[in-house]
């Protein structure tokens, strides 16, 4: 048995040059910044440089991220409400990296105490005793974001703190705060914290939270604790989820400052863009074959036989993408096993007919509207039928295909399909007039691989078959035949 090994985390080492001591921290000029003030400075300060803001985010530009920013500027706590798969966790995480790089910290410290700013009796203490001789540490802005998920078995101890009844028995009274084992937003203090769809938080949970977001402290078993927290905190929930599995209560709704709205792509460019960022292709996918993909998300996300309030995630079209490029990679590996006509090795680029794979492995990321049922499969086959002649119009319309109509007169045909070769593909085609100028079209160059080739005739084929140009067959060992009239 071979045993794996977790890659152990990287924990950033701070600069040698940073101050050591409470003194030299002074010396040096540092000014205590709250973590609003902090993330209000270095925005601004991007914004005067010009620097990207918010790396990663795709089709904000102009929607979300104005709001976003206003509220960090406004020095807001917010939430962030849309559908699934619209990137609100990606976007909270992305605010981390507004945060300064390295701050001081006492060493030791829970709840990531500034040496200028401390909170509890103790650290105060210490403090004042050792003065300007006071080491201290530096803590990285990676280890100031903390997230929870929110469950219904999330309780009040997991996110604000318990009775630690260890140390009440070592003698400590209940209104010493050493008696406290804090939880996870306390331990956030000096940074951000996100709570993942609120709503499934249980309400008498929710209320928890309320001291947090207003008077900025924590009551604990039934006595308060002084402790003026100093962090952002982030919600994500589903706008279904006020009315489905929970909501989230007014009280809590109106401490938050800003309430901002998340979307899907607005287009079909922003689309393509999300998924060539995200999609960890393990093949080639051609340009056109990804705008297949991504006008069938979009499809999907628009049908009436979709449940709309579910909405359709962005990760819809990354797996897809993902799958398509396995199965020309299945291909590949495939017939080099079996050998192709020319001997040579095929390379792994995808093909529109390999899209066919998505209609199954990813129907369970789609919410059905009840009527549907037992009709998913055909919904979805349909409107990838729908999103291929919408790209072969896009791409291809007006141009002359009469040489590959020519190619299944007098009764010819082509077979093409998963475990087709493009040698055995394009040699069943030939020489055809106007595939140069498909090539060109398609944005596949002068000099495309045999493989990238086969992709387009394949596309082509397809396309001409949707609007009716080419008749189809699919045969019971999987191969797909063209010819005759559609």
């Amino acid at each position: 048995m071979v045993r794996v090994t977790a890659p152990t985390p990287v924990i950033p080492v701070p600069p040698a040059d940073l101050p050591g001591t409470l003194g030299a921290l002074r010396a040096a000029g540092h000014q205590y910044r709250t973590v609003k003030q902090e993330l209000r400075d270095n925005l601004l300060a991007r914004m005067r440089s010009g620097e990207t803001r918010f790396p990663g985010i795709v089709g904000y530009d102009d929607t979300v991220l104005p709001e976003v920013e206003r509220a960090l500027l406004a020095g807001h706590d917010m939430v962030l409400l849309g559908e699934r798969g619209q990137g609100k966790t990606r976007l909270i995480r992305s605010l981390g990296a507004l945060l300064d790089e390295w701050t001081p910290v006492l060493p030791g410290s829970v709840l990531n105490e500034h040496p200028m700013h401390p909170l509890t009796p103790a650290s105060r203490a210490q403090v004042a005793e050792a003065g300007d001789e006071l080491p201290i540490g530096w803590l990285h802005r990676s280890m100031r974001y903390g997230e929870k998920l929110a469950t219904p078995d999330t309780s009040v101890g997991d996110l604000i703190g318990d009775v630690d009844p260890i140390r009440i028995a070592q003698g400590r009274t209940l209104g010493d705060p050493e008696t406290i084992h804090f939880g996870l937003v306390p331990r956030t203090n000096r940074g951000i914290f996100a709570v993942n769809e609120l709503p499934d938080l249980a309400e008498r949970i929710q209320v928890a939270l309320l001291n947090v977001l207003e008077e900025r402290d924590i009551q604990v078993r039934g006595y308060q604790l002084r402790l003026p927290l100093d962090l952002l905190l982030v919600a994500s929930a589903n706008p279904e989820d006020y009315t489905n599995r929970g909501r989230i209560i007014t009280p809590l709704k109106d401490r938050f400052g800003a309430e901002i709205r998340t979307h899907y792509p607005v287009d079909l460019e922003l689309e393509l863009a999300l998924i060539r960022q995200e999609a960890d292709l393990v093949a080639d996918v051609p340009e056109h074959v990804l705008e297949v993909l991504a006008r069938f998300a979009r499809a999907v996300r628009e049908s009436p036989s979709v449940d709309p309030r579910s909405g359709v995630s962005a990760r819809f079209a990354i797996a897809a993408a993902e799958t398509v490029a396995g199965a020309a990679l299945r291909r590949a590996g495939l017939l080099a096993a079996s050998g192709t006509p020319d001997g040579r090795t095929e390379a792994a680029v995808a093909r529109v007919g390999d899209a066919v794979s998505v209609t199954s492995t990813l129907r369970g990321k789609v919410e059905f509207e009840s009527g549907e049922e037992g009709r998913e499969i055909e919904v979805l086959a349909h409107l990838l039928r729908t999103a291929t002649a919408e790209t072969f119009r896009a791409h291809l319309a007006g141009l002359d295909l009469s040489g590959f109509t020519a190619l299944v007169e007098d009764g010819a045909a082509i077979e093409t399909g998963e475990l087709v070769s493009a040698a055995e593909l394009l040699r069943q085609v030939g020489t055809v007039p106007g595939l140069a100028k498909v090539l060109d079209r398609l944005g596949l160059g002068d000099a495309p691989t045999s493989e990238e080739a086969a992709a387009a005739v394949e596309f082509v084929l397809e396309g001409l078959h949707l609007t009716r140009r080419l008749g189809k067959d699919v045969t019971d060992s999987g191969r797909t035949v063209y010819g005759g009239r559609g």
